[in-house]
Formats: C-alpha cells, sequence, structure tokens
C-alpha cells in the first residue's frame, strides 16, 4: 500500500470548499452570536481560510474593521476576491506573528485552525498580545476526540479497516487536546483569564453519497490529502468500504460539534 506522511494540504480554496469550507460558514454565525462582541470593535482574524468566519463577522459581529490572515497565499487571493466589504482587509501571515500592535486590536478570533498551529500557548501568547486591556479572544476547534466530526470520523474508522496505518493520520489521534478539559489546560498554560468553554452543534447532510465521498478525492485537507495520495485500488476498496457503511439510498447525514472558547486579556 502507499506510504504514510502527514496530508496537511492546504492550498486549493475551491477544493477546501467542497470538503470543510460550506460547513465551516454553517458553525461561524452561531459561534459570532455566541461570542457577543462588542459593536463597533477593531477585529484581527487568525487563519481565515476561504473567509467563512470574516463573512459572519461582517453580516452580524457590527466590526469596526476586520484583518484577516492567513499563512496560505492562495486562501487569502480566494477571500479577497470573494469580500468585498471595505471594512475587511486581507494579509497573508502566520500566528506567531501577527501584523498587528501592541494593544491595538479589540477582538482576535480563529476558526478551526488553532490545532493546525505547532506551538499552540505562543500563539494564544501573541493574539493576547495585540489585544487591547480586557479586549475579546475567541475562538473554535472541532471536537475531533469525541467524533465531534461525524464524516471526518466515518472516513477514519473506514481507512483504518483498509490500512492500520491510517490510524496515526486520524486527526482524534493527533489532537487530543480538542476537548473542553484539554482546552482550559491550554488556556491556562497561556495566561487566558477565565475562559468559558460551550460546544456548538450543526446538522451535516449530503444529498447522496457521491455528493459526500467527492469531497475526500480533492486533496485539500488531511483526509483528501491522504484519500488523493491513493493508489486506485485502494481509493476503489475505501470508497466501496464507506458505501457499505454508510448506504447509497439516500441522504448520508452526521452531526458536527465544535468547543467554542472566550476569555478576556488582563487589564
Amino acid at each position: 500500500m502507499d506510504s504514510i506522511g502527514r496530508t496537511d494540504a492546504w492550498a486549493e480554496a475551491p477544493s477546501y470548499e467542497h470538503y470543510m469550507g460550506r460547513w465551516s460558514r454553517r458553525i461561524a454565525a452561531p459561534f459570532v452570536d455566541w461570542l457577543d462582541p462588542p459593536a463597533r470593535a477593531d477585529w484581527l482574524e487568525v487563519g481565515c481560510g476561504t473567509g467563512a468566519l470574516t463573512e459572519a463577522v461582517l453580516a452580524g459581529g457590527a466590526p469596526q474593521s476586520i484583518l484577516a490572515i492567513d499563512a496560505s497565499d492562495g486562501f487569502v487571493a480566494h477571500a479577497r476576491s470573494m469580500i468585498r466589504d471595505g471594512r475587511a482587509r486581507f494579509e497573508v501571515a502566520g500566528a506567531r506573528r501577527l501584523p498587528a500592535a501592541d494593544s491595538a486590536i479589540d477582538v482576535v478570533a480563529s476558526a478551526l485552525v488553532l490545532n493546525f498551529i505547532t506551538d499552540r500557548p505562543a500563539a494564544l501568547a501573541e493574539m493576547q498580545r495585540v489585544l487591547r486591556p480586557g479586549g475579546l479572544l475567541g475562538f473554535y476547534v472541532w471536537d475531533y476526540p469525541g467524533g465531534g466530526i461525524g464524516f471526518i470520523d466515518a472516513f477514519w474508522k473506514a481507512a483504518a479497516d483498509i490500512d492500520p496505518r491510517a490510524t496515526a493520520l486520524d486527526e482524534s489521534r493527533r489532537f487530543p487536546f480538542c476537548t473542553r478539559l484539554g482546552l482550559l489546560a491550554l488556556c491556562r498554560a497561556a495566561g487566558l483569564r477565565a475562559p468559558v468553554i460551550e460546544p456548538i452543534e450543526i446538522p451535516i447532510v449530503f444529498r447522496d453519497f457521491d455528493t459526500f465521498w467527492l469531497p475526500f478525492t480533492l486533496g485539500a485537507g488531511p483526509a483528501p490529502g491522504y484519500c488523493a495520495g491513493l493508489a486506485d485500488d485502494h481509493r476503489a476498496a475505501l470508497k466501496a468500504h464507506l458505501a457499505r457503511t454508510l448506504g447509497t439510498g439516500g441522504p448520508v447525514r452526521f452531526r458536527a460539534r465544535a468547543w467554542a472558547v472566550k476569555a478576556q486579556r488582563r487589564g
């Protein structure tokens, strides 16, 4: 079988939209509502991807401005082309060196990206650096260990049935901190004061099995990166196994659950 390696491919914005972007949009709006940000705030978004949270902030967060950054120039170019609101601007930058002065931002937010940052305490410290005293920091991650994003969980279980080495790539193994207790420990390590941590859930429905399967073949993200790198016979075996497990006679339904976190910067 094919060699196993890390497959976190984050370059092709249209492929990512098929895989995760549409579900990111579904959960971004309830997150902004839950965050309850102040109106006319200056925002900085870390890891904007294709712009799901950016759009939700502009629609429901009443910002004065939002600077959205991502390390992928392809994602930034896509988000910039799709979002023409004058309050938003986009830059290519990483989480370890945010393009903002000390105490310059009212709200720092991050959607579904913190688990892909290697030094998470350092990234959270950098987010606090740019926040004004009393400023709001909010982020959310999928509940991978709890099977909180069902369609990805189903994919990796099937992949491991065919190739046990795929288990090492499963986000539930890679990101064990994505639980309430794990996030609380992370927040404490980063010096965040009195973090509030709550789940947000959404339904995920694919109209049929082929609609479920297609995004895994496009290469954008850990599971699609793994799937796209398989030999043809291995990929066909994985597809057939999933079809037997999930069925092909109608819609394919899952639930998705994220852990949302918010805290204020110490004064």
